[in-house]
């Protein structure tokens, strides 16, 4: 029998739990380029798989792993199938942009103490999974929110958290020997950093710079425009 649903007093956290929270949010980076040799200990790291574990997810499927690797042999494995791709990415922007793309280092994967996929199992929950009957890719949703819980909990840990995308998934599969019905969200550097750029590093460095969120705000219907309390902060 099913103990009794009892529900937790809820409220505002203090102003500096707030403070914190949104500390946080604001200066978080990507970090490519920053990570110390200082290693990562395992009670922290367990830190922030616990946080990642705690995100939300849809039906309460909780359909991550998490692959932590320290092999020097595997991450250079990933370093080269990176390197593959990021060859094959410089050649599809304009020529214009690429020797800025070709400046920029994007990953950080064999000088982060710690590599981590986080991974999605796609059969997880069975069949059919609440609140996943009219959209499949709820699992990819909900493992993204592990991904970013783990960043916030890196930045107040003062460790760094670099994401790697250039890579062809195959690769990865083959690296790390993933299971056909388990998917490879994100593939993560960790590692603690001194110091971190004030803005992000694409845009510190003249990639793109933040949109405008009045730009980005409608009211009821797309293309509607905002009500008059939205404005950039």
């Amino acid at each position: 029998m099913q103990p009794p649903v009892t529900p937790a007093p809820a409220g505002p956290f203090s102003p500096d739990e707030q403070a914190a929270v949104y500390r946080a949010i604001f200066t978080r980076r990507d970090v490519r380029s920053q990570f110390t040799d200082r290693p990562v200990d395992d009670p922290t790291l367990m830190r922030l798989l616990n946080a990642a574990h705690h995100a939300p997810s849809v039906g309460f499927m909780q359909p991550w792993n998490f692959i932590v690797i320290r092999s020097a042999d595997v991450r250079a494995q990933v370093q080269a199938a990176f390197a593959r791709a990021n060859a094959e990415a410089v050649a599809m922007f304009p020529a214009d942009r690429r020797p800025l793309y070709s400046a920029l280092k994007l990953e950080g994967i064999t000088t982060a103490p710690v590599n981590l996929c986080i991974t999605c199992d796609r059969t997880r929950g069975g069949e059919v999974v609440l609140g996943r009957t009219h959209n499949r890719d709820m699992d990819l949703y909900s493992t993204v929110c592990a991904v970013q819980n783990l960043w916030l909990a890196a930045r107040a840990e003062g460790l760094g958290v670099g994401w790697v995308s250039i890579f062809h998934e195959a690769d990865i599969r083959s690296i790390l020997n993933l299971p056909e019905h388990v998917v490879p969200v994100a593939y993560l550097c960790i590692g603690h950093v001194d110091t971190l750029y004030e803005s992000p590093e694409l845009q510190a460095k003249g990639w793109r710079d933040r949109l405008a969120l009045s730009d980005l705000v409608f009211q009821d219907r797309w293309g509607n425009p905002p009500g008059p309390t939205v404005h950039n902060p």
